[in-house]
């Protein structure tokens, strides 16, 4: 068995230390590039989002390397992607390759439900050892999402543009090679320290924009031109509730308290939608409602031809809270210099909107 999966973000060095503890064959397919793309338009049907084209193309290429065994995130839920994994396969077989399809979703056995999807592909190892690779496993997603927090905050102050994407990757390939838990966070603690050690604006007051919209566009760089790095380089600090070692917090454990960050966001959709649209339309449109005091803006990602997103950039303007919103149709189409421009003229807007209010408020005092 030689297992392969598509990349969204860094999810691929978890799944790297998890399956090399349990001696598993695991083929990681090239970065999301131009090829990726090419490949995944070439063989998807027009009408389908771009997480589906990106996906199949990273599938393709594991195919390419060997991989007979491919997981596929997903689910049973409203959104298409639950339907996905199936017809990927089929894309597969009818392209000559012998593949088996693996839909790696959260169902009502979470946590259990994964773990024994993990004890399948391992060839039945013991769950003693199935639970460790998987902690450890765990434990890097953590370490990764942790500096990228640090990252998105320095970006914005740096006095030197890209330190901090260079620190970054530099930590990714650190985090990637550790294969103990004390390396690891020695690992964590040095690049972080790094990162707070960057010469910064100290006087900057950076203006705070959210990243909200559909899970795959938002967590995957490529589909969305890496907003986040562009953002960064305007001077603006990004914020963004889905990490995926939250999403797996809340998602794949039960929680003994019975709140969680999620549930803040859909009781604060409710005066504007009732209930769960698929994908991420619901989350996108309770964060506009629970940041738009804290944040000068959001940026809206979504797949083009994307129903929940679709829905939930339809009722954003008629929400009584306020905050301006650039909404993004990710897509083959998108191009870097026309969303360069529509950044450009965002970031100005937010800081004109800023200036107006700060004279407001001195005139007051």
């Amino acid at each position: 068995m030689r297992v392969g999966m598509p990349h969204m973000g860094n999810i691929y060095i978890p799944f790297k230390a998890l399956f090399q503890r349990l001696n598993i064959d695991f083929v990681i397919p090239p970065v999301s590039n131009q090829r990726t793309l090419s490949l995944g338009v070439k063989y998807s049907p027009e009408g389908l989002c771009i997480p589906f084209k990106l996906t199949l193309g990273n599938l393709i290429e594991a195919a390419e390397l060997g991989a007979d065994t491919l997981l596929m995130p997903g689910g049973y839920g409203i959104c298409r992607l639950g339907y996905y994994a199936k017809t990927q396969e089929q894309i597969l077989h009818d392209l000559g390759y012998n593949v088996e399809m693996i839909q790696v979703g959260v169902s009502e056995k979470k946590l259990f439900g994964i773990l024994e999807m993990i004890k399948h592909l391992s060839n039945n190892a013991p769950w003693s050892k199935i639970i460790s690779a998987f902690r450890f496993g765990l434990t890097k997603l953590n370490a990764l999402d942790k500096v990228e927090r640090v990252v998105q905050k320095v970006r914005a102050r740096e006095r030197i543009k890209g330190t901090a994407n260079h620190l970054f990757a530099k930590a990714v390939k650190a985090i990637d090679r550790a294969d103990d838990y004390d390396t690891l966070k020695k690992v964590q603690t040095e690049y972080i320290d790094q990162l707070n050690q960057v010469a910064k604006f100290t006087q900057a007051q950076p203006l705070l924009v959210g990243i909200i919209g559909e899970f795959y566009v938002v967590l995957e760089p490529f589909s969305n031109l890496d907003i986040e790095n562009e953002l960064g380089k305007l001077g603006v600090e990004v914020r963004r509730r889905l990490f995926i070692s939250e999403w797996t917090k809340f998602s794949l454990f039960l929680n003994p308290l019975g709140v969680n960050e999620t549930d803040r966001i859909h009781k604060a959709a409710l005066p504007y939608l009732k209930r769960d649209i698929g994908g991420d339309g619901w989350e996108s449109v309770g964060e506009k409602v629970l940041h738009a005091k804290e944040y000068d803006g959001l940026v809206h990602l979504a797949p083009f031809t994307c129903m929940p997103e679709i829905i939930a950039q339809n009722i954003m303007p008629k929400t009584k809270e306020v905050i301006p919103v650039l909404t993004i149709l990710c897509d083959e189409q998108l191009a870097k210099p026309g969303t360069l421009t529509r950044l450009e003229a965002f970031v100005d807007l937010l800081e004109r909107k800023r200036r107006s209010k700060d004279r407001q408020q001195r005139v007051l005092v």
